[in-house]
């Protein structure tokens, strides 16, 4: 049974698309184009709720028919109504969950593009190629996903391994998708330098930060900003070598630094770094709220913080573990080739019923 107040918002809403419609089908709705598309993004975000709640009324109001017939006096007839009110039951219960997952609070960043920050930790040569590894995992899974995988800067090291790359990924849903990916990423394996066979465990940190509007969500004063330029490294040919175009931004009063080097342009790169800074910035306001929250009401599938370990990839046994959630899946060759989906669902959906349950105990 629905709360009072999760009834009452739904009312409000089901009102709402009411009054919505009448002003979109009205006369002269489209000369202030502004309002017709917000009022638009409005009811399509609406809608589907408020579609849930009328079926769920209509579902209602079957069971309530079907208790009805119980006092029929006809055993053919009460046996019927007998099945009809254990599915209108089960409608009902489902129906419900799933209102209430659709009223939990919406990340605003959640539709939008996300910054892909890989790392090599513990274990020299091998994390640097684990997170080179990663890299692919998550380039793989763009593709399968469809979006654009953009790389801002990377710092290689020998012989196959990154020691850092920042990758911006754009298209629907990125950081939705992605958010739980932050964290410290381990790796068990036997190293390709090993001579004895023997199994090592390396670390890699993964942070996933949401694209920012810079001039929206934050303001970033020019006189705290140190920009550098200097030479590009890797792949790039002659013009790497000789054009200062690679870019280095420090932010003064946080010490936060962020660089790109992968376009040609210095000032591309600049404003490549310029928006990565301020999705930066925008994760340490959010970190610090976060801190402020009490610890019963933080997320269940973690923090997000680097020196969380959140999962574990184990290839001499094929196996992958998500500690957050006790999830273990023994596909680790495809998920490393990007076929990682189901664990970035399984991650969302405890993360909406630990919302849930926040919700229903406050």
């Amino acid at each position: 049974m629905l709360e009072d107040s999760i009834i009452n918002k739904l009312e409000s809403l089901r009102l709402r698309s009411i009054e919505i419609s009448d002003a979109i089908a009205k006369e002269g709705a489209t000369d202030d184009m502004d309002l017709y598309t917000q009022l638009n993004k409005e009811y399509a975000e609406i809608t589907p709720i408020v579609d849930l709640f009328k079926l769920l009324k209509i579902v209602e109001s079957d069971l309530s028919g079907a208790q009805d017939l119980l006092d029929s006096g006809d055993s053919e007839l009460v046996e019927l109504a007998k099945i009809e009110i254990s599915t209108n039951q089960e409608k009902i219960v489902e129906l419900e969950k799933n209102i209430k997952f659709m009223l939990l609070p919406k990340d605003k960043s959640d539709d939008g593009a996300a910054y892909l920050e890989i790392r090599a930790g513990a274990g020299g040569d091998e994390a640097a190629i684990f997170a080179a590894d990663l890299f692919r995992m998550y380039s793989r899974l763009s593709e399968r996903q469809g979006w654009r995988f953009e790389i801002v800067n990377t710092k290689h090291s020998e012989p196959s391994g990154l020691k850092e790359a920042v990758v911006k990924i754009n298209g629907k849903g990125v950081f939705k998708i992605l958010k739980f990916e932050s964290g410290v990423h381990r790796v068990q394996r036997v190293p390709e330098t090993e001579s004895q066979g023997r199994i090592h465990t390396s670390t890699v940190t993964v942070a996933i930060l949401p694209e920012v509007d810079e001039v929206k969500d934050i303001e970033i004063d020019k006189s705290d900003l140190r920009v550098d330029t200097y030479r590009a490294s890797g792949a790039g040919g002659q013009h790497v070598n000789k054009t200062d175009s690679a870019v280095r931004l420090t932010h003064i009063p946080t010490g936060v630094v962020v660089e790109c080097q992968d376009d040609r342009s210095q000032h591309k790169n600049k404003a490549k770094a310029m928006a990565l800074l301020a999705a930066k910035l925008k994760q340490n306001e959010i970190n610090e709220q976060q801190n402020t929250i009490a610890s019963e009401r933080k997320i269940l599938v973690g923090t997000g913080d680097r020196s969380e370990k959140i999962r574990t990839y184990n290839f001499p046994q094929g196996r992958i573990t998500d500690h957050r959630i006790k999830l273990t899946q023994h596909n680790l060759d495809q998920v490393m080739d990007g076929d990682m989906i189901s664990i970035c669902q399984a991650l969302i959906t405890e993360n909406q019923l630990a919302q849930l349950s926040s919700l229903e105990q406050s």
